[in-house]
């Protein structure tokens, strides 16, 4: 008889008193204590309910395979290919073991490695700052209390607070304002004896103007010029990136002389201070960076201002080279003392609010002049940054204002085209249609006035009542149909733009056009 779960002769028989069926004893009890059932009825079951069997012992017959030498023979050979199937599987275990481990050990050794080429770049970072630091000027007493300067950022728990947890602005003092006063005084009565130089590029060379040279300066993943300046006493260019990067041009050899990178989003404004070795970059990070030529053309980053709380839009400088102006989308324009670093005043027009999209300082430095995201064009005085004057008129976000050299002029750009207003009457005088106009700016002297837009075009000046002329329209050879900023060289020699590329285009004469040009000029004359 044999076992009802097994199937096999049971060692230690046993029978059920409920179906009467023969188990295996060692496997009925382990079924009833899981189960508590029989396992072929399903009949409730215990331990109680089934009685051993005396029998005679049962010896087990010997399978075949075993009755006979080779049998036996084949039976160790199974037993021994499995040995070494068993053994093979643990060698390679043991290979896979040893490549990790080695693997890893390499991995520590690399991470070792970096981990001291970090530590001594560290510490050649901190010398080379305290080396710096200790070649910048030092700021004055009454700053120094405000503002600590710690790896060219200004250290928050050290700034004064007000009341509403904003930071406190010591304001633009008396002898600031008479240093303003004196500079526009100055400035003024040199102005009354201003004559156009000799050298400057006449209208017949403006209308031969054709495309020079094309200099990819920003990176291709992220193509794009938002901003330009031309130091004209260097003939050096300036201009900020969506790749948030400021490369530092110089035009006539055609070489990049630097490349300022620190900010984390596009450099919506550069502008150089002056005749200087300073650099100036707003973003659209929040910030504005303040770099210095610490030998070589390699620029260094010595203020991070942190002022301003959304994307500043534009940064412009005082005629004293001392003192600048950053505007921004949190509805507030910052003017900052250059040397320190320090935010004087930050001002903001509780009566209404508006986001500063542009911003420029008049040529005599009293004014300032700031474009909004609302159409309007604001006029302040400095001196008590009250809002003096406002036009309205445009259509669209303004992205751009220019003084013109004698100081009675404005342009100012906007989604709806170019408008100029006369600052003596407070009036709109002329509007030049051009869709989408990006840039307007006057060339140093006064004379000429460019404006980028889906193409570029140049204008004579003139006065309120007479007609301003288009001399040259250059078309947009970036093929993005948006040239976003444009900028005169040195006596108009040349004109900069910048476009949705990546390329500096520079239009101008041919050779030997400007040669006969010159020789014209030098007979005239």
């Amino acid at each position: 008889m044999n076992c009802a779960i097994s199937g096999e002769v049971p060692e230690e028989p046993v029978v059920s008193t409920k179906s009467g069926l023969l188990f295996e004893r060692r496997l009925i009890e382990r079924h009833i204590s899981d189960y508590g059932k029989c396992p072929v009825t399903g009949e409730p079951l215990t331990i109680d309910d089934v009685v051993p069997i005396k029998t005679g012992k049962v010896i087990k017959p010997k399978p075949v395979h075993t009755a006979s030498i080779p049998g036996l023979l084949g039976t160790f050979q199974n037993e021994w290919d499995g040995l070494m199937l068993s053994n093979f599987a643990l060698e390679q275990q043991l290979h896979t073991a040893r490549q990790e481990l080695s693997h890893a050990l390499y991995q520590h050794d690399s991470a070792c490695r970096v981990i001291a080429r970090l530590k001594k770049e560290r510490d050649e970072a901190r010398q080379l700052l305290a080396e710096v630091e200790r070649h910048i000027p030092a700021a004055p007493e009454a700053v120094t209390a405000n503002a600590a300067l710690s790896n060219g950022k200004r250290a928050a728990g050290d700034e004064e607070m007000g009341p509403d947890a904003k930071k406190l602005c010591p304001g633009i003092s008396a002898e600031i304002i008479t240093e303003l006063t004196d500079c526009n005084a100055a400035l003024s009565q040199k102005r009354k004896k201003r004559q156009i130089p000799e050298t400057l590029a006449s209208i017949d060379s403006l209308e031969r103007f054709t495309q020079l040279s094309s200099h990819p300066l920003h990176k291709t993943n992220k193509p794009g010029i938002c901003s330009m300046d031309i130091l004209h006493s260097k003939d050096v260019i300036a201009t900020g990136g969506v790749d948030a990067t400021a490369v530092i041009f110089d035009r006539p050899s055609g070489q990049i002389l630097s490349t300022l990178t620190g900010h984390s989003k596009k450099v919506t404004s550069v502008k150089f201070v002056g005749d200087s070795d300073l650099v100036l970059t707003a973003s659209a990070d929040k910030t504005v960076r303040i770099w210095r030529d610490s030998g070589d053309r390699n620029y260094a980053c010595g203020h991070t201002l942190n002022d301003h709380s959304a994307e500043v839009r534009a940064v412009t400088v005082h005629a004293t080279n001392k003192y600048f102006v950053s505007a921004s989308l949190d509805s507030t324009w910052c003017f900052y003392d250059l040397s320190s670093g320090l935010c004087l005043a930050k001002v903001s027009d509780e009566s209404e609010k508006v986001d500063y999209t542009a911003a420029a300082f008049h040529p005599d430095g009293l004014i300032l002049g700031t474009g909004t995201s609302q159409s309007i064009v604001k006029i302040w005085d400095v001196k008590s940054q009250a809002n003096v004057a406002k036009f309205d008129g445009h259509t669209g976000e303004v992205t751009s204002i220019s003084f013109s050299e004698n100081g009675y002029f404005l342009a100012t750009a906007a989604e709806d085209g170019v408008r100029l207003w006369d600052l003596r009457k407070l009036r709109n005088f002329k509007s030049f249609l051009s869709a989408d106009a990006n840039s307007v700016e006057f060339d140093p002297s006064g004379s000429y006035l460019g404006v980028a837009a889906s193409d570029i075009r140049l204008y004579q000046t003139a006065s309120v009542k007479a007609e301003w002329n288009l001399i040259k329209t250059l078309p947009d050879l970036s093929g993005t149909g948006k040239a976003t900023c444009v900028k005169f060289g040195p006596d108009a020699q040349y004109v900069a733009v910048g476009s949705m590329d990546r390329n500096l285009r520079i239009f101008g004469l041919p050779g030997d056009e400007k040669a006969n040009a010159e020789d014209d000029s030098a007979q005239d004359s």
